[in-house]
């Protein structure tokens, strides 16, 4: 194997469905990392008309190199996209390609491509294997890494999916070179998410290090991406179908999912909603006499240097409980907030009174 810059290589133990994530500068382009997951020879490779000029070439001539053939499937980008009817696209070059079940499928790009891939992988012929090539920060510490697989539906966000592992993530932080400054911002509100709800020394290596972040430091963000992947993967080895403790993940996402459904997807990338949610929700934790008032600023005034919104769309009260009725962290009718109890620690709290989440919206 070549001597691929700083790479470092994690597991997710979930039994015999444990799969490594190997994190470098590099690895995108290094063909033993495809050959032990791909016997057949053969796989059909995911992407998007923007990723693929960038990065299909060179994913092609590893697998190539490992002696894999590929069918090819090249989708139009964006999270507008993320629907019935592109899953059913990769259907059809899955059939044309004369794919079957021994065929793994590769996704090649950021969060929307994996989870449209992954559940793919999930329902095509009953299920198939898959690899995740995350090439966006969001996708690389989050979620490329646990399984979930979805598509949206008009009423909410996420809502048609699986849970479906991939047989490995191969995660190449040189691609975040040709990121978009706006989605690498996006990506780092899940870094910050990570910290606030379980390392408070991670926090404060952010708020410390925010500037090498934006400026794509190369250590930087490797030890970003490894810290994320470590946290999230100890998630998913303990609660893997979310029936507990993985529901933490979803901080900032409740009022984010309601955020990206009621502005339309794609007006608001998935980090910046994500983003705003989360300082909903330390203001929420505060209202409900959780966390120091103090440290709700201190989220809110991180996510700032992050470059990514502190405030929500000017939706009305009544349209945000609606849009998060229908979330999938509602149960049995009363929606689900995840909350701070401190920096680094949150829980799951239900049926909140009216006047903190009005206050906690900035609404009277």
């Amino acid at each position: 194997m070549k001597d691929v810059r700083g790479m470092t290589q994690l597991t997710v133990s979930l039994g015999e469905r444990s799969y490594p994530i190997h994190i470098g500068s590099g690895v995108l382009d290094e063909p033993e990392l495809y050959r032990p997951h791909i016997p057949g020879g053969r796989a059909a490779v995911v992407t998007n008309d923007v990723v693929a000029p960038l990065y299909l070439a060179r994913l092609r001539s590893a697998l190539a190199a490992a002696g894999i053939a590929c069918v090819e499937i090249v989708l139009p980008d964006g999270e507008a996209h993320k629907d019935w009817q592109t899953l059913d696209r990769i259907a059809d070059g899955l059939l044309a390609g004369r794919c079957d079940r021994r065929t793994p499928i590769v996704a090649l790009g950021g969060g929307v491509i994996g989870d449209m891939a992954g559940f793919a992988a999930a329902i095509y012929q009953r299920g198939v294997p898959f690899i995740q090539v995350p090439t966006t920060l969001l996708a690389q510490v989050d979620s490329s890494v646990g399984g979930k697989t979805a598509i949206n539906h008009v009423r909410g966000k996420n809502m048609l999916g699986a849970f479906h592992q991939p047989r490995a993530v191969i995660t190449d932080v040189g691609t975040l070179g040709t990121l978009p400054e706006r989605e690498l911002r996006a990506g780092l509100a899940e870094v910050i998410k990570h910290g606030l709800i379980l390392d408070a020394e991670f926090v404060a290596w952010l708020e410390a290090s925010m500037e090498r972040l934006l400026a794509r430091d190369a250590h930087a963000l490797v030890h970003a991406v490894r810290r994320c992947c470590e946290l999230k993967a100890e998630v998913v080895r303990t609660d893997e179908r979310e029936e507990g403790l993985r529901a933490i993940l979803n901080f900032g996402h409740t009022f984010g999912h309601a955020i990206e459904t009621a502005m339309g997807y794609g007006s608001w990338l998935h980090g910046e909603a994500v983003a705003a949610g989360m300082v909903i929700a330390a203001r929420l934790s505060a209202e409900a006499g959780l966390l120091a008032r103090a440290d709700a600023e201190r989220v809110r005034r991180l996510i700032e240097r992050a470059g990514l919104p502190t405030d929500g769309p000017p939706l009305a009260y009544e349209r945000y409980m609606e849009l998060m009725a229908v979330d999938k962290k509602a149960e049995r009718g009363s929606i689900r907030f995840v909350l701070l109890e401190g920096i680094g620690a949150a829980r799951v709290a239900a049926d909140l009174s009216e006047a903190p989440l009005r206050r906690a919206l900035g609404q009277p």
